[in-house]
């Protein structure tokens, strides 16, 4: 299990998250003059140098969204000018997009963290340009809810690309758009005028998510182990019944494809935050808001719980827990992990998700008193990203497109490149695993320096 260092500060990390942007401020450049835009969107490295891989355009926001980190992190204006050019010039069609649940991923990644940055002052005050960013963001929540499965009358979710019968661990993660869309003062207009409260849809996703793609160990079917998370949940539109729970990227329905796991820890614990800032009243028809607080938080200490007992000790996780090939690495959860081992590989894009996660929900339970508890996740979080702010998972070759190493995207379809004499994927990285390793890295230094911190939603 990860094996936390106690006594880790965020000002510890000070020299590791500058040397990140020092080698994340290259690699930026070098994808900027190289990519030809024609051939879609970079998703993954192969040999050091970004592809694109059609399954869906979920990672522009995180090509574009990296340059505006990085002038977050460093103050150099050139990546704002890359990362708000490239937001006005390219991501529009993300906006309508009605076929995917990524509107998160792609347009918080960009609309929503140039909206934050002019609303905490770090780039002037154009009242043009506030309003742009927000009618993007508008259309971005009303657009994501409105691509809807409703299971009764206070319950649905926003399904995958997959289609209607799909719930997808990942997209809790897309709540956000919903959230900030709602604190906009938006609605979804449906038929005959009704609006829909966006607030209500993204707590009706949540506890949709809750109930069917985690598990709490209480029985729901042989492999219910606490905080053990499904992929994805499968439904019969016709009556809204639950039938069974899949995987796309994981390696069964009955085990834990940790990315999967990632994103509902991280996606919780900010929604956690998000919650604590609204006012009582902001849930009226929707239940309470000290009830949707113990849910959230029931969800994000569980699958903490189970990363922290099911990851090596420095912190990065195999893809899957049920991977058959661990069975060949022994006592892997004993010693740290092992990216170029030849059975199983590592995603160490899972880990820098996860860390966030790990942050977030301490702080919230270091914020309500809870101090022992809220500590332990927030070191266990701080220990991850210590690991993955040094090689082997830093990458130092400037050569290499990538920032954050040892990803992986789709093992079952073998996606991902195995490099010559090796037996697994390793080495290479993906446009997620980057931008998450960059948010990691400026939440780390925010805290650190004293700065605002970071979030997803406005004051």
């Amino acid at each position: 299990m990860l094996k936390t260092d106690p006594a880790l500060t965020a000002q510890a990390l000070l020299p590791a998250v500058r040397r990140l942007f020092e080698l994340s401020a290259a690699k930026i450049d070098r994808l900027e003059r190289r990519w030809n835009a024609d051939a879609g969107t970079p998703v993954f490295t192969v040999s050091g140098e970004y592809t694109s891989r059609g399954w869906t355009e979920w990672t522009q926001g995180f090509q574009f969204g990296a340059a505006i980190l990085q002038f977050d992190a460093t103050g150099d204006e050139r990546f704002l000018k890359i990362g708000r050019d490239a937001t006005v010039q390219r991501m529009a069609s993300h906006l309508t997009h009605v076929g995917v649940h990524d509107h998160g991923f792609n347009n918080v990644s960009t609309y929503g963290n140039l909206l934050r940055l002019m609303r905490e002052g770090r780039i002037p005050e154009e009242a043009w340009q506030s309003r742009f960013y927000e009618v993007a963001l508008k259309v971005s929540g009303a657009v994501q809810a409105a691509r809807w499965t409703r299971l009764g009358p206070d319950l649905g979710y926003v399904c995958s690309f997959n289609g209607p019968h799909s719930l997808f661990a990942d997209t809790i993660r897309s709540m956000r758009a919903l959230a900030l869309a709602h604190q906009l003062g938006h609605v979804l207009m449906a038929e005959g005028d009704r609006p829909v409260s966006l607030l209500g849809r993204l707590l009706q996703h949540a506890e949709a998510t809750a109930r069917f793609n985690v598990y709490f160990g209480q029985g729901r079917d042989a492999y219910d182990v606490r905080g053990r998370v499904a992929h994805e949940s499968i439904f019969n539109v016709s009556d809204g019944a639950y039938r069974c729970p899949s995987s796309q990227q994981g390696y069964s329905p009955f085990t834990t494809w940790t990315r999967g796991l990632a994103w509902i820890l991280c996606g919780y614990a900010e929604q956690l935050e998000f919650v604590s800032a609204l006012p009582e009243n902001a849930f009226e028809g929707f239940g309470d808001k000290t009830r949707t607080f113990a849910r959230f938080l029931e969800v994000a200490t569980a699958t903490a719980d189970f990363f922290v007992a099911n990851t090596p000790t420095d912190g990065v996780p195999y893809w899957d827990t049920g991977a058959p090939g661990l069975v060949h690495l022994g006592d892997y959860l004993a010693r740290g992990s092992e990216p170029f081992n030849d059975h199983e590989p590592v995603d160490s894009s899972a880990a820098a998700i996860s860390a966030q996660g790990l942050i977030r929900l301490g702080n919230v339970l270091v914020a309500r008193g809870q101090g022992d508890a809220g500590r332990a996740y927030r070191q266990a979080g701080l220990t991850v990203a210590r690991t993955l702010f040094a090689e082997p998972y830093l990458s130092t070759d400037p050569a290499h497109e990538g920032l954050l190493l040892h990803t992986v995207y789709h093992r079952p379809n073998g996606w991902d490149h195995v490099p010559p004499g090796r037996k697994i994927p390793c080495g290479e990285s993906a446009m997620w695993g980057d931008y998450h390793a960059r948010e990691l890295a400026l939440l780390v230094q925010r805290e650190a320096a004293g700065g605002p911190y970071l979030k997803f939603f406005l004051d």
